[in-house]
């Protein structure tokens, strides 16, 4: 006989709605089991040993189950460079993708972890990390896509379309999660317009995609704990944005207040029974809070698993992952995700594309070129074997050359190395111990330690032993490789935005003896250069790659791919041109400006602008047009006026002349990926919502676009000064 809950999926199947049938579900169950849906079901003290010994690369995490009516719970996994438990594909880093500006292939990228997903039995996606770069010393900034609202929300979008073909995707951090070493504590003040035009667009882009669920921050917004947060919780995201899917807790410390999380409209805490359950069963003992309540949060959670047809959903085979097709992907975004930021001429020639002679030598140097080197250790690490390692790929590609490496060596006889070479190539960079989230010791959750439950629940217990003996995903020991105990990195936010003394050493060595000395940094963002770039006539930017990034870089240096990546952050002089960053501090005010537009505001030029590279061929655009409406067309030729083929980023800037409000001088309103061949020139369209340039009224709390004389810039960077203009006419205030 079907169970309660596959009789919910077959009504849905028939046409019932998810709503009703949830609603159906949940009252056939006991208070009991609604409360049990409130958390992730996970005994405490078994899950955090679990976990601290390899468990979260071993097993999805599990919650909302309830056996007697057959609803078989989600099963949570993350990451955001693909799947986290047991052996996997590693694509690079979010914020590499970023640097494709390419949300279709962002799609594929879902697409192919949401397969891999499934094939560990998971369906509950953590991935969709969408929190703004308001500055780069964030040690989880790798995991996110740039400093643009728009740009990032369509990146995330696509990355959101491609995984629910196969699972539910959780969108997160909500809200204002940009720190890392003090993000169990820290209070971030902002006002309405900064909230809502620079830190939420992104976040509301992805909801109007669809996602299935919202896991809310650590840190409090304006005195109130995300966890807890009503403004956030019910005002914005479900009174405002209409969403109708389920949200979950960070993890382990995600909220403070049991009850007052439930009567914010968070739906689970993730992902143990830990500070929730004991204060939700007491308040409902003494009449503080109602069944009724309970039950909204578990017909939402229900509501949202039928919707996706969890329980019933397609399991991938094994083999598909770490399938050729994957690491095919992963090297392709790869190839596409390298930003060419400087690339000179020396003896009368561009050092790249390199084009050596057989029997050439090629020096490489740098801690990085040999080690695997793929990204964060902390809740998006991969465990992905056979990555190719930067050395590896230049070796295997140029294999008529001579590579020569010695990474124990002394900076003498590297330099020795470096003369006695035809070219010289320097990987350095950033580690998971250097940035990526933040798994120490915290001050911040001591208060919360009397919270946790003595002793666990020993049915709970014996029900999750069991579940973990039955649901095991293989790992390398090597592959947890570590900076202490446990399987996690400590990571955190970075010390410095500049790249470490020892490789500044090596770099300004090298190159006052090799004149061709080509400088790869591995990064999850952006990294002041000032002190050695202009001792260099080339950069690349390699981020952390993934499982083949060695080949891709190897593909970019020698010409066989064209480098088309753009910078999705801008690149200062100087650190004294970004907010101010304090990775201790207990309390910070978020406001209007960062990144690009701060670099704007206050007369700052950049050493390399948002969405700036270099390739090896050169555009020319032409002929813009604007077509106005609630939609506006923007379109313009582009004319491959080099002689290989590439692939250029249209970016649509728009910026008001007459604005008696202040607002970024220009705002990316639109952007689109082509591909040209040589010589061809093709007619490109990007268009964009009136409401991408739209104001938030304080007042009413609803939004306006400013009327007047707005102009759209076409170019290939902010602040292209090649870049074509067009004006667009809004006649008077429209009320949006």
């Amino acid at each position: 006989m079907p169970s309660a809950y596959e009789q919910a999926l077959t009504k849905v199947a028939s046409g019932t709605s998810p709503e009703v049938a949830a609603a159906e579900l949940v009252a056939q169950m006991t208070l009991d089991e609604k409360v049990h849906c409130l958390d992730g079901g996970v005994p405490f003290w078994i899950g955090i040993g679990d976990i601290t010994s390899g468990g979260y690369h071993s097993r999805p995490f599990r919650g909302a189950r309830v056996e007697r009516l057959g609803i078989p719970g989600f099963h949570f996994s993350d990451g955001p460079r693909g799947v986290v438990v047991g052996e996997a594909t590693a694509f690079p880093v979010s914020m590499a993708r970023g640097a494709t500006f390419d949300p279709e292939l962002e799609v594929r990228v879902g697409d192919a972890i949401g397969k891999e997903l499934r094939a560990i039995g998971a369906d509950l996606y953590g991935g969709i990390c969408v929190n703004l770069l308001r500055h780069p010393a964030w040690g989880r900034a790798q995991e996110t896509y740039g400093e643009d609202p728009h740009h990032v929300g369509e990146m995330g979008a696509g990355l959101t379309r491609g995984a629910q073909r196969h699972v539910m995707a959780t969108l997160k951090h909500f809200a204002l999660n940009s720190m890392e070493n003090a993000r169990f504590g820290i209070d971030v003040s902002i006002d309405e317009r900064s909230l809502h035009e620079v830190y939420l667009p992104h976040f509301k882009r992805i909801i109007d995609e669809g996602i299935a669920c919202v896991m809310t921050a650590y840190n409090s917004v304006n005195g109130e704990w995300c966890g807890e947060n009503t403004e956030l919780i019910s005002d914005i995201l479900r009174g405002e944005w209409g969403f109708t899917g389920f949200v979950i807790s960070d993890w382990i410390f995600g909220l403070r207040d049991g009850v007052k999380s439930l009567q914010a409209g968070l739906d689970v805490e993730m992902p143990y029974r830990m500070i929730r359950n004991a204060p939700i069963v007491s308040a409902l003992s003494e009449g503080l809070i109602s069944e009724e309540l309970v039950g909204s949060a578990v017909t939402r959670t229900l509501t949202t698993m039928l919707k996706f047809n969890v329980g019933k959903l397609p399991v991938s085979d094994r083999s598909i992952v770490m399938c050729e097709e994957h690491l095919a992907l992963s090297q392709e975004v790869a190839e596409k995700s390298m930003v060419l930021l400087k690339n000179q001429s020396v003896a009368g020639a561009n050092v790249l594309p390199l084009n050596l002679a057989a029997g050439s030598t090629i020096g490489v140097f740098g801690r990085l070129a040999g080690v695997r080197n793929i990204g964060d250790g902390g809740s998006s690490d991969v465990m992905a074997p056979n990555v190719v390692t930067p050395l590896q790929g230049i070796t295997d590609h140029f294999a008529n050359c001579k590579v020569v490496h010695d990474a124990d060596a002394t900076i003498d006889t590297q330099v020795a190395l470096a003369k006695q070479s035809d070219i010289a190539i320097v990987i350095v960079g950033y580690t998971k111990e250097e940035e990526g989230e933040f798994i120490g010791d915290s001050e911040d959750t001591a208060p919360m330690l009397s919270l946790i439950p003595r002793q666990d629940d020993q049915e709970l217990a014996r029900e999750y032993e069991k579940y973990m003996h039955e649901n095991h995903h293989y790992a390398p020991d090597e592959l947890r490789i570590k900076s202490r105990n446990g399987t996690f990195s400590i990571g955190g936010d970075r010390e410095s935005l500049r790249l470490m003394e020892v490789d500044v050493q090596l770099i300004r060595s090298i190159s006052q003896v090799q004149p061709r000395t080509i400088v790869v940094i591995i990064a999850g963002s952006a990294v002041v250069m000032s002190e050695w770039i202009n001792e260099v006539p080339a950069v690349l930017m390699g981020w952390y790659s993934g499982s083949n990034g060695g080949r891709a870089l190897a593909n970019v240096l020698s010409g066989s791919v064209n480098p088309s990546g753009r910078l999705p952050f801008v690149i200062p002089h100087d650190e004294s041109h970004l907010p101010f960053f304090d990775r201790n501090a207990k309390a910070i005010t978020y406001d209007y400006w960062h990144g690009q537009w701060k670099l704007d505001r206050d007369g700052n030029t950049a050493m390399f602008p948002f969405g700036f590279g270099h390739s090896y061929t050169s555009f020319e655009y032409s002929d813009v047009s604007v077509e106005s409406g609630e939609v506006v067309k923007v379109q313009c030729s582009v004319r491959n006026t080099g002689t290989r083929n590439g692939a250029s980023v249209v970016q649509v800037f728009a910026g008001c002349n007459e604005s008696v409000i202040e607002r970024p001088l220009r705002r990316l309103v639109a952007f689109k990926r082509i591909e040209v061949a040589a010589g061809e020139t093709v007619r490109v369209e990007c268009e964009f919502a009136l409401s991408k340039i739209a104001t938030r009224d304080t007042t009413s709390h609803g939004w306006f676009v400013e009327g007047g004389t707005w102009t759209c810039e076409v170019g290939q960077f902010s602040g292209d000064p090649q870049a074509l203009s067009a004006l667009l006419q809004v006649p008077e205030i429209i009320q949006l």
